[in-house]
C-alpha cells in the first residue's frame, strides 16, 4: 500500500489554471525583442570565440562549419520542443515546469536539478573564460602573477584561484538583483554591439580568405603542426573527428532555453517565446556558420589550437595577418559576447530555483522576491554565490560534461514531454480540456459511426487485453484520446524511448564494426530500426487532442523522438568520469528530495511518512 502511494507520489502531477496566468509575482516586462536578445546573447559567447579555433584544429578541421550545422539542426529538435511547451505552459521554470504537468513530480526533480547544475556550471565556465580571454589580451601577465602569488596544487582544481572571474560573477548577480528590466537593457546593448563585431570578423575575414586552406594535403602541413594536421583536407580526422566536433559544438547552442524560463515576465509570453526561440537559434546559426567559414579560410585550422592561441583564435588570427586595429574590435567584440553569455547562463538559475522553492521541492525561503525591484531575491544571491565559488576555485574544464548531461537530460525529457500530451486524454492540468460541444461538433463532421465512442466516454475506458490490442491500430478509428488510447500511446513511447537507446548503444559500441561492414552489427542495428519504425507506426495510428490555437511542433511525433535519439546519442559519447560526477550530484538531489520536497511538495495532501 505505502509502495503504490509513493509511486502516486512520484508522477502526481501540478496543475495550471491558464485562465490566471497573468498573475504572477515577478514583473511582466520583457518584449519580444528582449527575449530574442537574450537569446542569442546566451549563445553567441564562448562558443564563437573560444571553441571555433579548438574544435577546428583539434577534431574536425575546416569541417566545422558542418559540424554547427548538425549542431544547429539538434538544437532545433529541442528548440521546437521548447517552443511548444512555452506556449502551452507559460510560467517560470523552463522544462522544469513542463515535466511536472506533463510527466510528474519526481521527473520534474531531476530535470530541475540538472537545470540548476547546467546553469551554475555554464556562469561559472563563461567567467572563467572571460578571465581567461583578457589574460590572452595582456600576454598572460594576469596568469602568471596568480599562479606565483596564490598556486593551488589539488586535483581537480584550478591552477589558481581566478578573483577576476568571480568578480565578474558577483557583479552579475547584483546586476539581476537590482531588476530584471536594467540587466536586460544592458544585455541587450552588448548583444547588439556583438552583432556588428560578428558582421565586421565576416567581411573583413572575407576579404582575407584563401580557398586552399580547405584543401592543404598533409604534405603541406609543417612537423611543428602534425599534432593536429591529422590527413589535411576539408576533412582531416574523418567522420569520427567530425561526429566528436559536432557533439562539442553542441554546447555552443545551450542557452536558448533562458528564453523559456521567462514564461513569467514576458509580456505575451504564448507568442513572444516561441518566436524568440526559433529567431535566435537561426541567428546563432547564421553566426556560428559564417564567422567558422572566414576563420578556417583565412588561417589553416592546424594553427588555431589553444597552444598558440593562448584562448583567444580570432585576435590572434587578426594579428598574425597583420591586421592589429581590427584585433581590438574583435576583442571587444569578444568581452560582448562573453558578458551576454554570462547573463545568459546566470539569468534562468534564480528563476529555476524560485519555481522549485515555490512547489516545495526545494528550500522554500528562495521564493523570496524583493517588492521595489520584484526579482526573486534570496534565489538571485545564493546562485550568484555558488556560481561565483566555482569559477573561483575550479578547474571549469573537467565539469563541462557535467553540463552537457544536464542539458541533454532536460532536452529529452522534454521532447517526452511533447509526445505525452499531444496523445493524453486528461488535458484539464493545463486547462485544455475538451468540452462536450467540441466532441459533438467532431462527431457530427466525421461520417464514420465508430467515432461515436469519442463522445461516449464509457465506451472506451475498459482496458482489457482485447480493447488495447484493437487500439494498437485504433480499429475504432475514435479521433480523439480516450483513456484506453493514452494508456496505449504512453507505453509506446516508452518502448520507442526504450529502443532509441539500445539503437544509440548499438552505434556507439558497435561504430567500427559497422564501418568495416560486420555482419551481425548491420544486422542488429537494422532490426532495432525496424522495430522503432514498426512501434511509432502504431503510435502515429492513435488519437491526438485537439490543434492548438498556439504554436506547435510539426511531424508529431518524429521530430521529438529525434530530438531523443540524437540527445542520447550524445550523452553516451560523454565519459565515464563524467558518469561518475553526475551520479554524485543527482545522490545529493535525492537527498534533498526525499528527505524534504517529497513531504513539503504543495500537492503532498496525505502525509505518509
Amino acid at each position: 500500500m505505502v509502495n503504490c502511494l509513493l509511486f502516486q507520489w512520484l508522477v502526481r502531477r501540478k496543475h495550471i489554471d491558464l485562465t490566471r496566468v497573468e498573475s504572477s509575482q515577478l514583473a511582466r516586462v520583457l518584449t519580444l525583442f528582449d527575449l530574442i536578445c537574450l537569446g542569442i546573447g546566451s549563445t553567441l559567447g564562448t562558443g564563437l570565440y573560444v571553441l571555433a579555433g579548438d574544435v577546428a584544429s583539434e577534431k574536425t578541421g575546416p569541417a566545422v562549419v558542418i559540424a554547427f550545422l548538425i549542431a544547429a539542426i539538434t538544437s532545433l529538435f529541442a528548440g521546437l520542443c521548447y517552443a511548444e511547451l512555452a506556449a502551452r505552459v507559460p510560467r517560470a521554470g523552463s522544462a522544469y515546469i513542463y515535466t511536472y504537468v506533463s510527466v510528474g513530480e519526481f521527473m520534474a526533480f531531476i530535470i530541475g536539478w540538472n537545470l540548476i547544475l547546467e546553469y551554475v556550471i555554464g556562469t561559472a565556465s563563461v567567467a572563467r573564460a572571460y578571465s581567461v580571454y583578457l589574460d590572452a589580451l595582456c600576454s598572460g601577465t594576469i596568469s602568471r602573477h596568480l599562479r606565483q602569488w596564490v598556486p593551488m596544487n589539488l586535483s581537480g582544481l584550478g591552477p589558481y584561484p581566478d578573483p577576476l572571474a568571480c568578480g565578474l560573477t558577483l557583479i552579475l548577480t547584483v546586476l539581476l538583483a537590482i531588476g530584471v528590466k536594467e540587466s536586460i537593457r544592458l544585455h541587450t546593448y552588448m548583444t547588439c554591439a556583438n552583432l556588428l563585431v560578428v558582421a565586421f570578423i565576416i567581411v573583413t575575414g572575407s576579404i582575407k580568405a584563401d580557398r586552399h586552406n580547405w584543401a592543404i594535403s598533409k604534405s603541406e602541413i609543417p612537423d611543428k603542426y602534425a599534432k593536429y594536421g591529422g590527413d589535411g583536407g576539408f576533412l582531416p580526422h574523418g567522420f569520427t573527428g567530425l561526429m566528436a566536433g559536432a557533439a562539442t559544438c553542441f554546447y555552443a547552442f545551450v542557452g536558448f532555453d533562458a528564453i523559456a524560463t521567462t514564461g513569467e515576465e514576458a509580456l505575451n509570453p504564448k507568442r513572444s517565446i516561441p518566436l524568440s526561440i526559433i529567431i535566435s537559434l537561426f541567428f546563432a546559426f547564421a553566426a556560428y556558420f559564417g564567422v567558422s567559414t572566414v576563420q578556417t579560410l583565412m588561417l589553416p585550422y592546424y594553427m588555431q589550437n589553444k597552444q598558440y592561441t593562448n584562448g583567444a583564435p580570432l585576435p590572434y588570427i587578426y594579428d598574425l595577418l597583420g591586421w592589429h586595429w581590427a584585433k581590438w574590435i574583435v576583442s571587444v567584440g569578444a568581452l560582448c559576447g562573453l558578458s551576454t553569455s554570462l547573463l545568459g547562463c546566470m539569468y534562468p538559475l534564480p528563476r529555476i530555483l524560485y519555481s522549485m522553492a515555490n512547489d516545495g521541492l526545494v528550500f522554500r525561503f528562495l521564493t523570496s522576491v524583493n517588492h521595489r525591484t520584484r526579482t526573486p531575491l534570496m534565489a538571485t544571491l545564493l546562485g550568484g554565490l555558488l556560481c561565483a565559488l566555482m569559477a573561483t576555485l575550479f578547474d571549469i574544464t573537467e565539469l563541462v560534461d557535467m553540463m552537457s548531461i544536464g542539458t541533454l537530460l532536460a532536452y529529452t525529457l522534454v521532447a517526452e514531454s511533447i509526445v505525452i500530451i499531444r496523445y493524453a486524454n486528461d488535458l484539464d492540468f493545463i486547462n485544455e480540456t475538451v468540452n462536450n460541444n467540441d466532441c459533438i461538433d467532431y462527431c457530427s463532421t466525421n461520417t464514420n459511426n465508430n467515432t461515436s465512442a469519442n463522445c461516449d466516454q464509457s465506451t472506451t475506458t475498459t482496458t482489457t487485453v482485447p480493447a488495447v490490442c484493437r487500439q494498437l491500430l485504433n480499429c475504432n478509428r475514435l479521433i480523439r484520446p480516450t483513456r484506453v488510447s493514452s494508456i496505449v500511446a504512453n507505453t509506446l513511447t516508452a518502448i520507442i524511448t526504450l529502443l532509441i537507446i539500445v539503437l544509440d548503444i548499438e552505434l556507439v559500441k558497435l561504430y567500427d564494426q559497422l564501418l568495416v561492414g560486420h555482419t551481425g552489427a548491420i544486422i542488429g542495428v537494422v532490426l532495432t530500426l525496424v522495430l522503432v519504425i514498426l512501434v511509432m507506426i502504431c503510435l502515429t495510428r492513435q488519437p491526438t487532442i485537439a490543434k492548438s490555437k498556439h504554436f506547435e511542433v510539426p511531424w508529431i511525433p518524429l521530430i521529438p523522438f529525434l530530438s531523443v535519439f540524437v540527445n542520447f546519442y550524445l550523452m553516451l559519447n560523454l565519459s565515464t568520469a563524467t558518469w561518475i560526477r553526475f551520479a554524485v550530484w543527482m545522490a545529493i538531489g535525492f537527498l534533498i528530495y526525499f528527505g524534504y520536497g517529497i513531504r513539503n511538495s504543495n500537492l503532498n495532501i496525505i502525509k505518509v511518512f
